[in-house]
């Protein structure tokens, strides 16, 4: 297949831009260009046709599996997008009542519920869009953490090996963490006598995908567990690899203080077109003060948003957004109860 500058003929088309109401002698010298920017030139019918090829030469959610992306593969059904265009999903406000939105919460609070046990960790918000704003999310409550024990200006390195997942430096970089590295051995494992070096008073913690990005459980993950815990730090499970685990063991079971789920990947939340992600994170019960609010909450048969946090990180973002779809069967709505999320709403838009 040849490249779209190799089928480019000087001349042609594929549309036809308005002219500028700005003279170009109005455009200040160092914003002019000295030569015209090195773009195809092809008619609208060749620009198509390279598209669809393109196209042809991938999976879709409509032709097959959908990985949209590395490391694990998604699946991605259309009977989730059916399920989340319910009304009661559809039309639900964000500011909508609680009172008006018992199906929905009693959804979220059980999928919290449902992912806690998963992880093997007692607490859980659903607030993080994706992975990436997970991890940031995670690093965020290790400072409120240290910051409530006096330790935040001690504790200032997170430890990564070379196998991490790519994002993991960046997160770093963004919570306002030192990084420093640690190597992996000849078997693939963390090389545990360079940890132990590296690990002291001034880690926080550390974050570690396992498997790992070169799909290998770590064998010394009990004994890193107890490096990082005996020097008073925290450990941080990426889950871009939860699928090769999941349901076999559980991440707080061999150690880590704060996971984060993949829904779009482990889950199949709908995923189409790159988005939306889901990212909710799982702690330990001494990190559950700082998560972010609101927390959805349960008072008998109803249940509700508290906000009433003192210690929490406040918002990662605006709302819970995409809720629940990963873990839904089309029948579960009309399931829930008479506070389903088909029923909460009439068929109509939000106000």
């Amino acid at each position: 297949m040849k490249l779209i500058y190799e089928k480019s003929k000087p001349g042609r088309r594929a549309s036809t831009l308005p002219r500028p109401d700005l003279p170009a002698a109005d455009v200040p010298e160092e914003l002019r260009r000295s030569s015209p920017p090195r773009l195809p030139e092809i008619s609208e019918p060749e620009l198509v046709r390279h598209f669809t090829a393109l196209a042809d030469r991938t999976f879709g959610v409509d032709t097959g599996f959908y990985p949209l992306g590395s490391c694990t593969m998604k699946h991605n059904p259309r009977v989730n997008e059916r399920v989340v265009s319910l009304p009661g999903f559809r039309d639900l406000h964000p500011h909508q009542e609680e009172e008006g939105s018992q199906g929905a919460l009693e959804l979220m609070w059980r999928l919290q519920e449902i992912l806690a046990e998963i992880a093997g960790l007692p607490a859980v918000s659903l607030q993080p869009a994706a992975g990436s704003q997970g991890e940031l999310t995670g690093l965020m409550l290790m400072r409120a953490y240290y910051a409530d024990r006096g330790e935040d200006e001690q504790r200032r390195e997170i430890v990564i090996p070379d196998s991490a997942h790519g994002t993991n430096p960046a997160s770093v970089t963004m919570a306002g963490y030192e990084l420093v590295d640690v190597s992996t051995d000849r078997r693939g494992n963390v090389d545990l006598d360079e940890l132990r070096a590296k690990v002291g008073p001034r880690t926080a913690g550390l974050m570690l995908t396992n498997p790992s990005t070169l799909g290998l459980f770590d064998e010394g993950i009990e004994e890193i567990a107890r490096i990082f815990h005996g020097a008073g730090a925290l450990m941080y499970y990426d889950g871009a690899n939860l699928n090769a685990i999941c349901g076999i063991s559980r991440p707080g079971d061999f150690g880590f203080d704060i996971v984060h789920f993949n829904l779009h990947k482990t889950f199949s939340q709908p995923h189409g077109g790159g988005g939306p992600g889901g990212g909710p994170i799982a702690v330990r019960e001494r990190l559950e003060p700082f998560l972010p609010v609101p927390a959805v909450v349960r008072d008998g048969d109803t249940f509700g948003l508290d906000y009433e946090r003192p210690k929490s990180i406040g918002k990662v973002r605006g709302f819970c957004g995409p809720f629940l779809h990963p873990l839904l069967r089309p029948s579960a709505p009309r399931d829930v109860g008479s506070g389903s999320a088909e029923r909460q709403l009439p068929a109509r838009a939000a106000p």
